[in-house]
């Protein structure tokens, strides 16, 4: 059973998507939220499988109430979900780089949504190759100054990756599905899951969303126009 929280401060939604995980017979609800400090809370008493959490709320906001999970050991098996009204907002990049998983628009459609669940759920990433691509096309029209990278890697941890690693990541992080990084290294798509979850297992990554913004920040990938 995917045991879900809810954590947005609007009942209508909140209410709209407990109907739709209510319908699924894997699927349960376990408590909702109002903001992100009941929402926090609530994840360190009920430890739930996935958290959907808005990143605009008030009290404390879903972005902060992400990095508190993702920076306490004993939530490592809580997958945040971070939801938004728009498929990029400004906050979409600082809610990944606080531990979301991914990221969900509020009007997906019910099978897209929880489809969704179901693969945060088992831990894979919720990023889409569509998804990944629409992150690094905003990504890459920022500013020099708003980019954290160095672009010389040092110190980030790539050194322990393999050069297989290295390769699977930067692909991952031009947006490509592991299917896709199988047919690119000629490989088959198992190996290439397996380099990506080692590469995340040494870079202390929690997902692949994670791992695309350290292989930018880190400068393993170089962004258009740098």
């Amino acid at each position: 059973m995917i045991r879900v929280l809810l954590v947005d401060d609007q009942p209508l939604i909140r209410s709209g998507f407990r109907a739709l995980l209510d319908l699924e017979d894997d699927i349960e609800v376990v408590a909702e939220a109002a903001d992100g400090q009941e929402g926090l809370a609530l994840v360190e008493r009920l430890r739930p499988d996935v958290a959907l959490v808005d990143i605009q709320m008030p009290t404390m906001d879903g972005i902060e109430a992400t990095r508190r999970i993702a920076a306490d050991p004993a939530l490592a098996d809580v997958h945040v979900v971070m939801l938004t009204n728009y498929g990029m907002d400004e906050y979409v990049f600082d809610a990944l780089r606080a531990g979301a998983a991914g990221f969900l628009v509020k009007d997906i459609l019910p099978e897209d949504f929880l489809h969704a669940v179901r693969v945060a759920a088992r831990g894979d990433a919720l990023l889409a190759p569509a998804i990944t691509r629409k992150l690094i096309d905003r990504y890459v029209t920022l500013p020099l100054p708003a980019r954290t990278g160095s672009g010389s890697g040092s110190g980030s941890g790539l050194e322990a990756l393999t050069s297989r690693e290295r390769e699977a990541v930067a692909l991952a992080a031009h947006g490509l599905s592991n299917d896709e990084i199988a047919d690119r290294l000629v490989i088959s798509p198992a190996t290439a899951k397996t380099h990506i979850n080692r590469a995340m297992t040494k870079l202390h990554a929690r997902d692949r969303a994670q791992l695309v913004v350290l292989a930018y920040e880190s400068g393993l990938v170089t962004p258009r126009g740098a």
